[in-house]
């Protein structure tokens, strides 16, 4: 391929611009550009003009009409993916069966900014993956908006003021930590002048007391060590052209164009070392100041850094606590900073313009969320005190329980990051084994752990709850997830498309699932005894008929042979048949109709794309390592929330069904929940639904069918029969969504109708009465 520099004018340049964000917004199919040779792949690429917005000038092959490429690479890589709604119409291929649906879709362009990003937004369209929203590279600093620079901001720099410092936020600084650690301050001042030796830190103490109360608008600076760096903009240009009597066209003699303007800055003076650790009042700060203003400062950071939204207070003491109160008190220096006319940024030591920021929910630490990250210490609570305290003499039992089951979150959490880095890093075999192995390894921790307690116990009251949570899990991701999404991303952008092909072959799934799960619970009813509790009528008049009271169907202690001879085989045969049917639907959707979700990826000459240097938050090792931490620490969670379960069963007046259907069921899925949430924010509301049916298939096709193989090699009693209340809400649940996803639209009437049917099915739970065997 031979390349030269383009020689475009002006004119041409811009029209290139124009159509090259115009192909990027509409998402052009390259084959209806008959003009551009392509090569025949198993890809195809979206090539943007050398002169795209977000690009520069470079060096590029050149736009003549001839047999080579009119392609430039670039670090962005594209996603092409369809999204299903009534688009522009697409013409035939050779590699696709059904006209009407291609004819029907549109591909959708999702940028990524690499090889590894890109492969993780590949893998969320693949069915059986697990759909992850957070970046697993780092993400350049400099790439980022200004909200996201502000927040990983060291309160170094001063930057022109923008909007009042008497905030809400900050007034809550004041009474949250302002007072109280003002307040040190002032009484350790006059102890530093008591010492006589002290008085130079006795004076910092009742300057820094004063700057703590309302440390907004103030900076502290080294004295003679003030950096500014001018932003000034060289002055505009005006072009007038010269006037001629002539026809000519005439150019005006001053070209107008951007020019550099250096600024020179002064070199700071030699750095001289100080010589304060020398003397005595030096000591005696740090034998008698230093040490309370360190636990003082301490503790705010710790503080202010869980409720995450402050987090500017723990830089701020942080950055006190290591510098500030480290140096010599007479080099320390408090301004008041007034609105600055002039835009020019200024170095100092501390400068802090508000305590709160409602974007600090996206600040993150080597990828990991902020949210994520505050809870490590609750795990480590909940084992040290879960495993030390076994008479429950400092948390009761019910505590332990709370906090045990709060755990898996953050766990759950980092199974999930710790399967997108493996399968971004990896191909598709490892990504699949990866998923397959770890995608189920929450709940499959806690139902075992559930079924050897309550099997320990000599009770089926753990089986029921069990079954509770299988329920609930189903109910939640089929109901309750999709129609989330779609009431807040319908409250964003009003009507939302999706993918109806494949949310096709999830419903598909979903029926076949549900209804082998269900298959021997209508079996019992049909050929199970009829059981009740008691039955009476008027003594002497046999005419009228028994009164009975808790009926049921009875499939083990009526008639025994009945589960040995038909109902056990019934369910192995459906536990083989369920993950043969999830098999076919991987082959379905991933090799031979993997044009449904008509993922490409490419670097214009059919390889795959590669997105220049990139830094990946977790290697291949480190995640699985993670994985396997967090799936032990996961094992022991569960093990101690069933363990201390047993007192809320037995003595809640809340029902077991509802225990087991809302919590038991969702807390372990709520990062799937806001990965799908996220993913509807974006307009996305594809992946949104992907994430409730990928979970509710796996749940039905995996998590049930590894149960019952689990309870063939250690018998804990777990018979694949469940009640009717599970049974008939299963069934509607499937029916109405199926109903929701017909037209390849919605909006957030149709979530609220899910929702609204959610809760009704969890006021029937939260009444019903508690099962027998609780």
């Amino acid at each position: 391929m031979s390349y030269k520099k383009s020689s475009l004018m002006p004119v041409d340049v811009e029209n290139l611009r124009r159509r090259s964000s115009a192909d990027s917004e509409h998402s052009v199919d390259p084959e209806q550009h008959h003009h551009v040779p392509r090569r025949q792949s198993q890809t195809d690429w979206l090539c943007v003009g050398p002169h795209h917005p977000e690009l520069g000038a470079v060096e590029t092959p050149s736009p003549d009409a001839s047999a080579h490429y009119f392609c430039h690479f670039t670090p962005k890589c594209f996603l092409t993916v369809p999204r299903g709604g009534h688009g522009t119409s697409r013409s035939t291929s050779s590699r696709c069966g059904e006209e009407g649906w291609h004819e029907s879709t549109t591909k959708t362009t999702i940028r990524a900014e690499n090889e590894v990003e890109a492969q993780r937004e590949a893998n969320n369209y693949k069915f059986g993956f697990r759909k992850w929203k957070g970046n697993v590279t780092e993400k350049p600093i400099e790439d980022r908006s200004d909200i996201i620079k502000g927040l990983y901001s060291d309160l170094s720099i001063v930057k022109p003021q923008e909007g009042p410092v008497v905030t809400f936020g900050n007034i809550v600084y004041v009474i949250l930590f302002g007072w109280w650690i003002s307040l040190i301050y002032f009484i350790i001042c006059p102890v530093m002048f008591l010492t006589i030796f002290g008085a130079p830190y006795g004076k910092l103490c009742f300057k820094m007391a004063w700057y703590f109360i309302w440390p907004f608008g103030k900076s502290i600076e080294k004295a003679g060590d003030v950096v500014k760096r001018s932003v000034a903009k060289p002055p505009k240009c005006e072009v007038i052209p010269e006037e001629r009597d002539s026809d000519k066209d005439s150019r005006p003699l001053l070209m107008s164009s951007p020019i550099p303007v250096e600024i020179p800055v002064p070199e700071l003076p030699a750095r001289i070392t100080s010589k304060h650790w020398c003397r005595i009042s030096t000591f005696v700060w740090l034998l008698l100041g230093y040490p309370v203003l360190a636990v003082v400062h301490s503790l705010a950071c710790v503080l202010s850094w869980l409720l995450v939204f402050p987090i500017p207070v723990a830089k701020m003491n942080a950055r006190t606590l290591t510098i500030v109160l480290l140096m010599a008190p007479e080099d320390i220096q408090i301004h008041r900073l007034e609105k600055q006319t002039l835009e020019y940024e200024t170095r100092v030591i501390l400068c802090c313009y508000q305590a709160f920021n409602v974007y600090y929910y996206k600040y993150t630490v080597q990828g990991i969320n902020i949210f994520a990250l505050n809870m490590l210490p609750l795990v480590l609570f909940t084992l040290i005190i879960g495993y030390t305290d076994r008479e429950h003499n400092v948390c009761s039992a019910e505590a332990k329980f709370t906090t045990a089951i709060a755990s898996i979150i953050p766990l759950s959490y980092y199974i999930g990051m710790g399967i997108a880095s493996i399968s971004a890093q990896s191909n598709f075999a490892v990504g699949a084994v990866v998923n397959a192995t770890f995608g189920s390894i929450t709940e499959m921790t806690f139902y075992i752990t559930a079924l050897l307690q309550g099997h320990n116990a000599k009770t089926k009251c753990y089986e029921e709850v069990v079954k509770s949570a299988l329920t609930g899990t189903l109910l939640g991701c089929i109901l309750f997830v999709p129609g989330i999404c779609m009431i807040i991303g319908g409250i964003k952008h009003q009507e939302q498309r999706f993918n109806s092909r494949s949310a096709g072959v999830s419903s598909a799934l979903l029926f076949i699932s549900v209804g082998g799960v269900f298959a021997p619970t209508l079996f019992s009813k049909t050929f199970g005894n009829l059981m009740c509790e008691s039955c009476t009528n008027i003594p002497g008049n046999a005419s009228l008929a028994f009164v009975c009271k808790n009926c049921h169907y009875d499939t083990s202690s009526a008639d025994p042979l009945l589960i040995l001879s038909h109902i056990e085989p019934l369910v192995y045969t459906i536990s083989v048949l369920l993950p043969s049917a999830y098999l076919i639907g991987l082959i379905f959707t991933l090799k031979t109709h993997s044009h449904i979700y008509d993922i490409h990826i490419s670097d214009g000459q059919g390889g795959h794309a590669h997105g220049g240097h990139h830094v990946v938050h977790w290697s291949r090792w480190r995640a699985l390592g993670v994985l396997i931490v967090s799936t032990i620490l996961m094992a022991c969670c569960a093990d101690l929330s069933t363990e201390n379960i047993e007192p809320i069963l037995t003595h809640s007046r809340v029902s077991q069904y509802f225990i087991g259907v809302t919590v038991l069921a969702m807390v372990p899925e709520l990062p799937e929940i806001v990965n799908g949430i996220q993913f509807a924010l974006q307009n996305n509301i594809s992946l949104s639904l992907e994430v409730g049916s990928c979970i509710a298939v796996q749940v039905c096709m995996i998590q049930i069918p590894l149960l019952v193989l689990f309870n063939a090699f250690y018998d804990v009693g777990f018979v694949l029969v469940f009640s009717d209340i599970h049974l008939w809400a299963s069934i509607f649940s499937v029916i109405l969504v199926n109903y929701i996803f017909m037209d390849g639209k919605c909006d957030y009437f149709q979530g609220t109708a899910l929702v609204v049917v959610y809760l009704i099915l969890l006021a029937l739970y939260f009444f019903a009465p508690s099962p027998r065997s609780c």
